[in-house]
């Protein structure tokens, strides 16, 4: 993926922020999106990185030093799909922060977003099965 990043900066010349997403497929990656902005897929940066990628952002761009940007522990970020989960369960959980986007709920449309932070990697995957309950009581 850096390769192929680094490919595609040299190749425009560019300078500043992009963003490439990629998807593994069958043990190849495929750019799925190019954005030059911050991107959701980073979203989890804003409770699970030592420095967010909004606040990179604007240092970046206020040419000031940029800020780590080690994963506090383990951090997973679950897009909410369609319609709300409960929140007041969902926001009882420790190390659980609701992300809504204010859309309007519709079939498969991107509403928000749910960052799960734990210390260590047994407790992160509890607390996604609980956060997936939610989701799937709806």
């Amino acid at each position: 993926a850096e390769k192929m990043a680094k490919i595609v900066l040299k190749k425009f010349d560019y300078q500043g922020l992009l963003t490439l997403e990629f998807f593994e497929v069958k043990g190849k990656l495929l750019v799925n999106e190019i954005a030059t902005r911050v991107h959701n897929s980073g979203h989890w940066t804003i409770e699970g990185a030592e420095t967010s990628q909004f606040e990179n952002h604007l240092r970046g761009g206020l040419g000031w030093p940029l800020g780590g940007c080690k994963a506090r522990g383990p951090t997973a970020m679950l897009n909410i799909l369609g319609k709300f989960p409960e929140r007041t369960q969902l926001l009882k959980l420790e190390g659980v922060h609701l992300h809504d986007y204010g859309k309007s709920e519709a079939a498969h449309r991107k509403i928000g977003h749910v960052t799960v932070v734990a210390d260590h990697e047994k407790q992160l995957e509890s607390k996604i099965k609980k956060v997936r309950s939610g989701f799937e009581n709806r």
